[in-house]
């Protein structure tokens, strides 16, 4: 029988106003009118915000907890609605920089009717790419409890020094570094180079989610559910806590002291798109306001009960960031 949050855990997440910096990219998913289709059969398309970075900074506030997010988008209408969106969701937006030699990125998502996503990205290249190591808010990296990213932005230069930079600023003023693998190999000159790119800060965070398929790809081909292979190939000397996201199926974690799966919450699904994100939107939350979260495994799994939660809601509905769940509705579809 799965756990439910206890009182206690969702008080500390409410009074919470420990900082969570999240880092990367921000864009607008044009989504199908028409569920299960391909691209190139939908009729047409809808706008809607996304990017990994920024769908976990307003997943985290909408759970009433206290986030941010620093990253660069187009000098143009779409970046500054998402620079307004984010305001709307009390999202402290002060570290986005507005590029006026590119555009805001684009990325066409459809969800098929065999369930698989396809993607299509417009960034040749695009402003969250041009992220410069002199236009980072060091200030806001240095008050943070967590700083958060994916691999998207250790694709390119200037963004993936950048980066790196703001990971040894987060690292020297004693931040948990949180690191979602968010795999979208299509946008990687080569699997070789995505294996090089995502593995080669690996050993830097703290946290990691990482999911079934990004496992079998960073292995290349071993068993995702082996906890052999997990934790001889992924679980690094410095890592607290190493999440691996099943979907509906829920999640494993592992740590230094013991490892387990907590199950998902069922829902009926209508759209996958930033499931994950609010996952560790919903992980981080908690995390920002107990850092020994993952030394307690009771504490640890009522917490992922909550995470799994997080994730289920956004399925429910369409986008990412519109379909971001409350705090309330989590309570309430634990009940």
């Amino acid at each position: 029988m799965a756990e439910r949050p206890t009182s206690g855990g969702v008080k500390d997440l409410e009074a919470s106003s420990s900082l969570v910096v999240c880092f990367g990219e921000m864009l607008i998913d044009l989504v199908p009118l028409v569920s299960g289709v391909s691209l190139s059969e939908a009729p047409a398309f809808e706008k809607a915000p996304g990017g990994a970075p920024a769908n976990v900074a307003v997943c985290i506030s909408r759970l009433g907890g206290s986030s941010a997010f620093i990253g660069k988008v187009g000098d143009d209408p779409f970046g500054y609605m998402l620079a307004d969106i984010l305001k709307k969701n009390k999202v402290n937006n002060s570290g986005m920089r507005f590029d006026h030699k590119a555009r805001t990125a684009l990325a066409f998502v459809s969800l098929k009717s065999n369930g698989e996503r396809e993607f299509m990205f417009f960034r040749n290249p695009s402003a969250d790419m041009l992220l410069q190591e002199s236009e980072l808010d060091a200030n806001l990296i240095k008050q943070a409890k967590i700083f958060h990213f994916g691999s998207i932005s250790l694709i390119h230069e200037p963004c993936r020094s950048t980066h790196l930079a703001a990971m040894a600023i987060a690292k020297k003023s004693g931040c948990i570094l949180s690191y979602d693998v968010n795999l979208r190999l299509p946008l990687w000159s080569s699997e070789d180079a995505a294996r090089k790119g995502i593995m080669g800060i690996w050993d830097q965070a703290d946290v990691i989610k990482v999911s079934e398929d990004e496992i079998t790809f960073l292995t290349e081909g071993d068993d995702p559910y082996d906890d052999n292979v997990v934790l001889n190939k992924l679980f690094h000397p410095n890592l607290k806590l190493l999440l691996v996201s099943e979907g509906a199926k829920g999640c494993r974690y592992y740590t230094k002291q013991f490892k387990g799966r907590v199950a998902g919450v069922k829902v009926k699904s209508i759209d996958t798109t930033g499931a994950g994100d609010a996952f560790v939107g919903g992980i981080l939350s908690i995390l920002a306001s107990d850092i020994n979260l993952y030394k307690d495994e009771k504490q640890l799994r009522e917490a992922l009960v909550f995470a799994n939660a997080c994730g289920a809601l956004v399925v429910t509905k369409k986008g990412a960031i519109p379909a971001m769940p409350t705090r309330e509705e989590v309570c309430q579809i634990l009940k």
